[in-house]
């Protein structure tokens, strides 16, 4: 039994689900989005909760019981409060600016790197040494976020890089004479 899955995902105030075959939209102060479950689950909206049981007791069915639930809440956090990942850059020179749909970083190379940010998700610069991504999708927020740190990640001896805020780089000692 999926512990997850056995818990209805409740809707809050202002969101309503929509149901078409294995098809859930989910509409909110923030936009809408849609998930489409496998065939192994089947879906339900009971008023104010969406429902997720599986089809059958196959060990499939049982990991996509849990994931879709999973998922289905994901929608419903998204369109409610959206998803933010924080990043920080350290380093003499390093620095960010947002200028509409365009991040141009300043990461130590011959030239500045021009970052398109993608159509849902919004970037902000608060301080040229901190980036906010903020979307309703959780997987396209997350990616961007990991686009951005790969241009420069945090390297173990300065800690020079582009990070997560939450994140802990393992520092290394250097060379000893």
């Amino acid at each position: 039994m999926s512990r997850i899955g056995k818990r209805p995902v409740e809707l809050p105030k202002g969101v309503t689900a929509t149901l078409s075959g294995q098809t859930v939209e989910v509409k909110g102060p923030k936009g809408t989005r849609s998930f489409t479950a496998t065939d192994d689950v089947s879906l339900a909206v009971d008023g104010d909760a969406v429902k997720v049981t599986p089809r059958g007791n196959s060990k499939r069915a049982r990991a996509q019981w849990g994931m879709s639930r999973t998922m289905v809440a994901n929608l419903v956090e998204g369109v409610t409060n959206g998803f933010k990942k924080e990043l920080e850059i350290s380093g003499v020179g390093y620095r960010a600016q947002a200028q509409g749909n365009v991040l141009k970083l300043s990461l130590g190379y011959s030239h500045e790197v021009n970052f398109e940010v993608p159509q849902g998700v919004t970037v902000a610069t608060p301080k040229p040494t901190e980036v906010i991504v903020e979307g309703i999708d959780q997987q396209l927020v997350g990616q961007v976020a990991a686009n951005i740190r790969e241009w420069r990640a945090p390297e173990p001896y300065k800690g020079k890089g582009i990070k997560y805020k939450d994140e802990y780089i393992f520092r290394k000692e250097g060379k000893k004479k």
